[in-house]
């Protein structure tokens, strides 16, 4: 058992995740400046704030302090050899004790090559390795079939689906929340693209 996820994690797919630093804010402005039409609907912060660079650093100034409390761990997806960003992921313990949530978006031209599957598998993994978590927790808008598609695959259970105001302009309302635990994570159904 570790006390954190690791650094850098390498995939199958030649990529890796990587704990973002604030050398990476123009990197994040950028990617969210290109993908914002496609974040919008899902986002809530999906907005021209998250497109400005000075933004990105103040809030990725304050992820070693997060790392250090073990309360979020904020990954950049890479493509190895060019180092290409495709996307954000994120380990949070906002869920409460021995949980962590998985957060993630792509960049526009990210998408359903299996990327965000690969690497939420590989953060599954990496969370249930961690002292203290017993369950791993993905949550996302009912009407956003394409991240509800990943837990899905994953072997995640969809435990409850909870009203709420909407803070996106694309959302039901619905919130579902899926989960895995210790026993459905180790045998994960085969990831597809």
């Amino acid at each position: 058992m570790s006390i954190s996820p690791p650094e850098r994690i390498e995939l199958e797919d030649d990529t890796y995740l990587r704990w973002m630093t604030v050398d990476d804010a123009g990197t994040i402005a950028r990617a969210v400046g290109e993908s914002l039409d496609h974040l919008k609907p899902w986002m809530p912060w999906a907005d021209a704030q998250s497109t400005d660079v000075e933004f990105q650093r103040g809030r990725l100034r304050n992820q070693p302090h997060q790392r250090e409390r073990a309360e979020e761990w904020q990954y950049g997806l890479f493509r190895t050899g060019d180092d290409s960003f495709l996307g954000s992921f994120g380990l949070m313990t906002r869920r409460g004790p021995g949980t962590l949530e998985i957060g993630y978006w792509l960049h526009v031209d990210a998408g359903n090559r299996g990327h965000a599957t690969k690497a939420a598998l590989a953060l599954t993994e990496a969370g249930l390795q961690i002292k203290g978590i017993e369950r791993m927790m993905i949550v996302c808008d009912e009407a956003n079939v394409r991240s509800a598609a990943i837990p899905k695959r994953l072997g995640y259970t969809l435990q409850r689906v909870e009203q709420r105001p909407r803070e996106a302009p694309g959302e039901t309302g619905r919130t579902q929340f899926w989960v895995a635990d210790r026993i459905a994570a180790r045998n994960p159904p085969a990831t597809t693209p």
